[in-house]
């Protein structure tokens, strides 16, 4: 039997096992700490280089590229080794699913990722890492070495669009496959959020877990509410079943 495909959305409650808080849940970073939001929103970023010094001494302290995948991520990862086709789209930047060994071609980042810096004026790429290291050399605000531009992370932030060419590709493969999970994610962010809707109007069979209800609930197949490093594992296993 042809094994189904599964399209995964996973939101920033896949990772909270990985040691990187979540931003929206209960304790999120933007409940606790509403001006840390300016730190991530374009015009502010752009228009205030105190905001910028602020923003890259957060990325100093972000844990998020000294983490590593946990379960629920090996968990994926695995199920597409044993052969079920599976395309991650992802509103996380931290690239854990590719490090758990999902190939990156199949990872979709809605976002963008933390793991890069990009020139605002040239667009040339270059690894965080770099970066950093000229903060930790001194300089507060590291402009583009090629032509001195704002340089910022390779996410995408309050203000911005998303890339069109990758939202594209996530709802290609929102409507052509079979189960659409939901994990870790309050599904309240349009146009990601709006991707379950999609699913379930194209006869995927909706599979939502998060600790918090959603928006899509009532769509839904199936609804879970245990812990994702244990719910998820489980879950693929039985979907990695299906026509086994």
């Amino acid at each position: 039997m042809k094994k189904p495909l599964v399209a995964l959305l996973s939101g920033a409650g896949i990772s909270t096992d990985s040691g990187i808080p979540d931003y929206r849940g209960p304790n999120g970073l933007w409940r606790t700490d509403p001006e840390a939001e300016k730190l991530v929103t374009y015009e502010y970023y752009m228009g205030d280089p105190e905001i910028r010094r602020r923003s890259w001494r957060m990325r100093r302290e972000n844990r998020t590229l000294n983490a590593e995948p946990n379960a629920a991520h090996l968990a994926v990862a695995e199920l597409e080794r044993s052969g079920v086709p599976v395309r991650v789209i992802t509103q996380n930047v931290d690239g854990l699913h590719q490090l758990a060994g999902m190939p990156a071609r199949k990872v979709l980042e809605l976002h963008g990722t933390a793991r890069s810096v990009v020139c605002t004026k040239c667009h040339a790429r270059t690894p965080m890492e770099d970066a950093l290291a000229r903060v930790d050399a001194g300089e507060d605000d590291p402009p583009c070495l090629e032509c001195g531009g704002v340089l910022k992370s390779a996410t995408v932030m309050f203000g911005e669009r998303l890339d069109p060419v990758v939202l594209g590709e996530a709802v290609a493969i929102t409507k052509a496959c079979e189960v659409f999970i939901a994990v870790g994610t309050s599904l309240q962010v349009q146009p990601a959020a709006g991707l379950a809707g999609v699913a379930a109007d194209h006869g995927a069979r909706l599979i939502i877990v998060n600790a918090e209800p959603t928006p899509y609930d009532e769509l839904a197949d199936e609804v879970v509410r245990e812990p994702i490093g244990t719910a998820l594992p489980e879950l693929l296993r039985r979907v990695g079943a299906v026509g086994g």
